[in-house]
């Protein structure tokens, strides 16, 4: 099967993190980068304010949305909905593990019930004409990893899924929170490869732990995609080598100086909207990692950036900390 190249890099949808400020951020630092939503929930899409839920900027294509849910006709509707938006592909969560999903069926939960998910890819598959693909773990629990992931790989291929995304990690619905399940599990991603060689012809990306472009090029040696998570939102000047490395771009900006004096319209722009500068300079506090200043830098937007009427000149503030003429971050 050719490779979908719009699969070879993502970022994480990760919640309360990949906002459309997020996004619009991580647009200015690689045009190919596939983005997601944080996950939301088809009761929010069916009911809730979608303007707000869904609204995205133009400039933040390809994107997709991700769904939380289990029943059938709602992730149809809802699939259908997130199209009518203008999404690029509308993505299925089946791997978050916290207590909202585990009360509501969907998630991780759903690692045990392939058929059902199934279900679901095929009746958003028929709803839409853009991409549908499913994110999950290895496993749940107890499941023998060996038997839950090729039962969800099997079932979501026969019902049409333009890709599987999974993360390398069982996920423990008891005995460990949400954010112990992003770490304590540990990561296998041999069963991710084994995967892939068993299902040839379908679009498979691995995600957890990845923190470098060089462990990105070395999965690309056995897999379609990537997805980065963590790495990418605290540390995003990462993202600055995602078009040269593999895409044979140039970078859309140099360095993080230059992205920042890209991105600062979008922020005076929305700061006139009546939205807080904090909102959208709590994604940027990773920008400089490594560089000299960047700790002022941090410092100085966390601490004033929330404050009433905070606006560019506290940007233009924090900036003035980090010395200008030092390497930018590359990912080793």
């Amino acid at each position: 099967m050719q490779q979908n190249q719009s699969y070879r890099f993502s970022v994480a949808p990760m919640m309360d993190w990949t906002d459309r400020h997020c996004r619009a951020f991580h647009r200015v630092l690689t045009r190919r980068a596939l983005l997601y939503t944080e996950m939301v929930t088809t009761g929010a899409v069916l009911f809730g304010p979608r303007d707000r839920l869904l609204g995205f900027d133009a400039g933040e294509h390809p994107v997709a949305l991700q769904l939380g849910g289990s029943e059938p006709d709602a992730l149809a509707r809802a699939a259908a909905i997130g199209a009518d938006f203008g999404y690029d592909e509308i993505n299925l969560n089946c791997g978050c593990p916290s207590d909202r999903v585990q009360n509501g069926a969907f998630g991780a939960c759903l690692m045990r019930e392939p058929e059902l998910v199934a279900e679901g890819v095929a009746a958003m598959k028929a709803a839409v004409s853009i991409p549908v693909t499913v994110k999950c773990r290895i496993g749940v629990d107890d499941q023998e990893p060996r038997e839950a992931l090729w039962a969800m790989a099997q079932a979501v291929r026969n019902a049409g899924a333009d890709a599987l995304i999974v993360h390398a990690r069982k996920a423990w619905l008891k005995g460990l929170s949400p954010k112990e399940n992003r770490d304590v599990p540990p990561l296998d991603y041999a069963i991710v490869h084994a995967l892939k060689r068993d299902f040839p012809n379908m679009q498979i990306s691995i995600n957890g732990g990845i923190r470098s472009m060089d462990e990105t090029l070395e999965q690309l040696r056995h897999l379609d995609g990537v997805m980065v998570g963590r790495e990418a939102y605290q540390n995003p000047g990462m993202l600055l080598d995602v078009d040269p490395l593999l895409f044979g771009e140039a970078a859309p900006v140099d360095d993080g100086f230059e992205a920042l004096a890209v991105y600062e319209p979008y922020i005076a722009a929305r700061l006139a909207e009546g939205i807080k500068l904090s909102d959208m300079t709590r994604h940027l506090l990773g920008l400089f990692a490594g560089m000299p200043g960047a700790r002022l830098w941090r410092r100085h937007l966390a601490m004033e950036g929330v404050k009433r009427g905070a606006g560019l000149e506290t940007l233009h503030a924090a900036l003035a900390h980090v010395e200008r003429g030092s390497e930018r971050y590359v990912a080793a």
